[in-house]
């Protein structure tokens, strides 16, 4: 495979002002010249950062094909600055906002997982908001987590967590991928709740393609199912696998999302072609 920018230096962009202002940390993989194809844009889950396995695929493919490729760290994750604790929907939009204007692609492909899948969709509503940046050319979605804040976690929350939420101002859940737990803020739930998505439809203006694990323990199969139904108006896919996990990081997962994307790449430049 072509060099992967493995030895890459990351950039850094300033995202706020005074006491918010945070380092976002970025690595920018150049389009080939003469290439007008969508660049291609990961977005992370909760606790995930640029340097995961989807995301080094996403980077090797578009090593592949010549296409530009935009990989950043939240704050409070992976290389960036900033505390965890601070972060919420609001605050990460603002960083992926600014890292896309900073960049300035023409076309841009989204690819979120988990809590990225969150971020992605209101990065669409608030370049359609705004007209300024990007065009959105397509999105891949990997067991996306919308609103999980207050669908998922919420209607679950135990006395205990929620006297912690009171008393503390987060709570701690025991986390599958990583011997630190989980922290869920006061901040992050109620901020969730200003940043929903499943309340009506979602406008993308794109083709969305889905894929969701069917023994997802984290985000069930009835999410994907719930968000599609607020998608009516796009050119959307779901794809279900039957003994996928949450992270659909095994090497059969990774071919899928592979060629998820070439559709979506394919899809958008039939789309550019004149009629």
């Amino acid at each position: 495979m072509p060099d992967q920018l493995s030895n890459a230096q990351p950039q850094f962009l300033t995202v706020g002002e005074g006491e918010a202002a945070r380092e976002i940390a970025m690595l920018v993989r150049p389009a080939r010249a003469g290439n007008g194809a969508p660049a291609l844009v990961w977005l992370s889950g909760y606790r995930s950062d640029m340097s995961g396995t989807k995301a080094v695929e996403l980077d090797g493919l578009a090593a592949d094909l010549g296409l530009a490729c935009i990989r950043l760290d939240y704050s409070g994750h992976g290389l960036s600055g900033g505390s965890f604790s601070d972060g919420t929907i609001s605050r990460w939009l603002e960083e992926a906002l600014a890292v896309l204007r900073h960049v300035a692609p023409d076309r841009i492909i989204l690819v979120g997982s988990s809590m990225g899948g969150w971020i992605a969709l209101r990065l669409a509503q608030e370049l359609a908001r705004t007209l300024e940046g990007p065009k959105l050319a397509g999105m891949v979605l990997i067991a996306p987590a919308p609103d999980f804040t207050s669908e998922l976690i919420e209607p679950n929350l135990k006395a205990k967590e929620r006297e912690s939420l009171a008393e503390r101002g987060y709570f701690e859940e025991r986390s599958q991928y990583s011997p630190e737990p989980n922290i869920y803020t006061r901040a992050l739930i109620e901020d969730g709740r200003k940043n929903r998505v499943l309340d009506g439809i979602i406008e993308t203006g794109c083709p969305v393609h889905i894929l969701q694990g069917m023994k997802d323990a984290d985000v069930p199969h009835a999410h994907a199912m719930k968000l599609v139904e607020h998608l009516p108006a796009d050119d959307v896919v779901l794809t279900f696998v039957r003994d996928g996990d949450h992270r659909l990081s095994r090497p059969g997962d990774i071919a899928l999302l592979l060629s998820a994307v070439k559709g979506i790449i394919r899809s958008s430049t039939n789309r550019q072609m004149p009629a």
